[in-house]
């Protein structure tokens, strides 16, 4: 069977089941392998022992090791999502930080060094998204609107500034599925002064969520009509803000002038 034959029997689309067969991205769940066992007329003892690998595999993913410094639940669904936008208002997005400016942050929070390095060494397990390529492997979209502000905290290390604004301009122009917009302090109050947020998309048969920061840890928003809500304040930032053109070339002059 095709690809193809087997996306219309199951009626999924062929990208989901690509992503399954590819093993990179999709976390397959126990019900979809059943289907697919089902149509492959694979069954007793066959069955059962590729069904408990299915459920093996998905007892320890690699964020697991890292919970008391991530949150499961959000980097767990992030690993699965084929678009992100995100929007970290005082700070710099978790995807395009550099170690750094991740340990400057941990250290802001209170944190002790070992909880430091673990931070750095999360952050940069996470940000391995960004360096594969292709609808089968990872990230396909990513969209971060930067507040200049989160740059200006860090100007009294103009050696920090310099890595993290080279940083973001190396990662908006290696690939096309990355975006950086500024926004610039002179755009004054806007829709995101109420906390930062993230858009989470999925494959076109899985529904969009949102993630929701908050001091004592963020929270997952799936409600239809929340994303939405997330979704408009996220279209009116990338409104206001320094189009990825203009923002690169900002964001090289202060890199040259730290």
């Amino acid at each position: 069977m095709t690809l193809s034959d087997v996306a219309e029997e199951l009626e999924w689309s062929p990208a989901k089941l690509g992503h399954i067969e590819t093993g990179i991205r999709k976390w397959p769940s126990v019900m979809e392998i059943s289907a697919l066992l089902r149509l492959y007329g694979v069954t007793g003892g066959q069955r059962e022992a590729i069904l408990t690998l299915v459920r093996e595999s998905r007892l320890r993913p690699w964020w697991t090791e890292y919970e008391d410094v991530l949150s499961s639940a959000y980097v767990g669904n992030e690993a699965g999502a084929v678009s992100v936008q995100a929007y970290a208002g005082i700070l710099v997005p978790d995807l395009l930080q550099v170690p750094d400016y991740t340990a400057a942050v941990a250290r802001a929070l209170g944190h002790g060094e070992h909880t430091v390095e673990r931070m750095v060494a999360a952050y940069l397990k996470r940000q391995e998204v960004l360096d594969h390529g292709g609808p089968d492997d990872g990230l396909v979209r990513y969209h971060a609107i930067v507040e200049e502000d989160a740059l200006q905290r860090v100007s009294g290390n103009r050696e920090l500034l310099r890595a993290q604004t080279t940083r973001i301009v190396e990662l908006a122009t290696a690939s096309d599925r990355v975006t950086v917009q500024l926004l610039p302090t002179s755009a004054g109050p806007h829709p995101g002064v109420a906390g930062p947020f993230s858009v989470l998309e999925f494959d076109e048969d899985e529904a969009a969520l949102a993630y929701v920061e908050a001091t004592q840890g963020g929270s997952i928003v799936e409600a239809e009509e929340s994303v939405a809500a997330c979704k408009r304040v996220w279209s009116e930032l990338t409104r206001i803000a320094a189009s990825p053109q203009v923002s690169m070339g900002i964001l090289r002059r202060m890199a040259l002038l730290t």
